[in-house]
């Protein structure tokens, strides 16, 4: 889910608020059904898919109902700590868009570790999950929370720009996206841009430019990666490109990036498959591709959100099957062709009705080649915000890059407690 979904739904809270006290763990409620409750942010176009999980699970485990209740994240994140702590919260949580939020949880023995995982239906089955999930939320060797959902990103493109441009179909190579931004630039982008690239106020699409040439932001030791060369690469590549040759306005929300595309104004967006609903009722020429391959084959960014379990729900089983539920195939196959959002697991990428559809197959064929955005990464939200969103500010800006990487360097060096470089 993007951060600006969230940000949007803000203003929301003091509603929220009044959705009454905590809910408490549950207990079993008449006829000794067990009752669990469950805290998600959903608030987006995929809540009805969201909602119709819970509602098939309640038709097919008639001794156990779950109630949903959606609340914005920013009022989950402030009652949630506490109420789980107290065991006065639900059993089950979104706790945030953020998946290394669950961290935090963990170290206040807040959340339950999960048990029931191995193979078939019953189960969760952590190795057909999207790469990098299960590692995100196991600490310990214990696993302690499944990704809610996964969302890839790919490349959104207007058809008729392409057409007006002489290019036959979107980019397939990373010269060609860089040539065709170029291209679908009109009068220096103050009629049309040729890609927009938001930097602030939204899911990060900025490192996929850096990982497509085989660089990143930190290294397997915490430490700074991006005044490596690859980084830098395609740091200036991209930077140029925008400060040189304005394909893309400067300083863009996600949201004031959508709203060019959505008004014909751009050719092209990197985004979720949250997007496409909104792209076509706008009436755009919509396509939608994979990002173009990189140096190191295929890549994109994959974007979760964690679901756990309190350590002081009084039904630890049956909370552990509503997530087997959850995740299992059949139940991800019926939420991706309800939503447009990939499946959270890698084995449904061949699917036939998966396949068929236009907007789900691009995101479903992604999900093996995403990549998650600091994971595991120490105070990884102050390195989005204080390090890399400002570094990209500076550079889109015409600071050279080299400068405004060294500045990057230290500033996550520091926050992630990096000490070998």
């Amino acid at each position: 889910m993007k951060k600006r979904i969230a940000a949007a739904a803000a203003g929301a809270v003091v509603l929220a608020l009044g959705l009454a006290a905590c809910s408490g763990t549950s207990s079993s409620g008449t006829g000794g059904k067990v009752e669990l409750s469950v805290w998600t942010g959903f608030t987006g176009g995929d809540r009805p898919g969201y909602a119709q999980i819970v509602k098939n699970f309640n038709a097919s485990h008639p001794d156990i109902h779950v109630t949903m209740t959606v609340q914005p994240w920013d009022t989950i994140g402030q009652k949630l700590p506490s109420a789980w702590l107290t065991g006065q919260g639900p059993d089950i949580a979104a706790p945030s868009p953020d998946p290394n939020a669950i961290a935090q949880y963990v170290k206040t023995n807040s959340v339950l570790p999960i048990t029931l995982t191995g193979d078939g239906d019953s189960k969760i089955n952590v190795d057909k999950l999207a790469p990098g999930t299960v590692k995100e939320f196991t600490y310990g060797g214990k696993l302690y929370a499944i990704p809610a959902n996964f969302a890839s990103l790919s490349l959104y493109y207007n058809k008729k720009m392409f057409v007006a441009a002489g290019i036959d179909g979107p980019p397939t190579t990373v010269a060609e996206f860089a040539d065709d931004a170029k291209k679908l630039t009109i009068d220096g982008g103050t009629t049309q841009s040729g890609l927009v690239l938001a930097d602030n106020q939204t899911i990060q699409m900025w490192p996929i430019l850096q990982w497509l040439e085989g660089g990143d932001i930190v290294d397997s030791n915490n430490c700074s990666a991006v005044q490596t060369a690859a980084s830098q690469k395609g740091l200036k590549i991209w930077g140029d490109l925008v400060a040189k040759d304005g394909i893309s306005p400067v300083g863009l929300t996600g949201a004031q990036a959508d709203s060019l595309f959505s008004a014909g104004k751009a050719a092209m967006e990197i985004n979720g498959p949250w997007a496409a609903p909104g792209y076509k009722s706008a009436g755009i020429d919509l396509g939608i591709a994979a990002v173009p391959t990189g140096v190191d084959g295929a890549v994109t960014l994959g974007a979760i959100a964690p679901l756990a379990i309190s350590a002081k729900t009084k039904h630890p089983q049956e909370a552990q099957e509503f997530l087997a539920y959850w995740t299992s195939k059949s139940v991800q196959k019926t939420f991706s062709t309800t939503t447009g959002f990939p499946p959270l697991r890698t084995d449904l990428a061949d699917d036939a009705t998966l396949k068929a559809d236009p907007v789900v197959s691009v995101f479903a064929a992604q999900v093996p080649d995403a990549r998650l955005y600091l994971p595991k990464v120490p105070n990884a939200t102050q390195v989005d915000s204080d390090a890399y969103t400002t570094m990209i500010g500076q550079i889109t800006r015409g600071t050279d890059v080299a400068t405004a990487t060294a500045t990057a360097q230290a500033a996550i060096n520091k926050l992630t407690g990096c000490t070998t470089k």
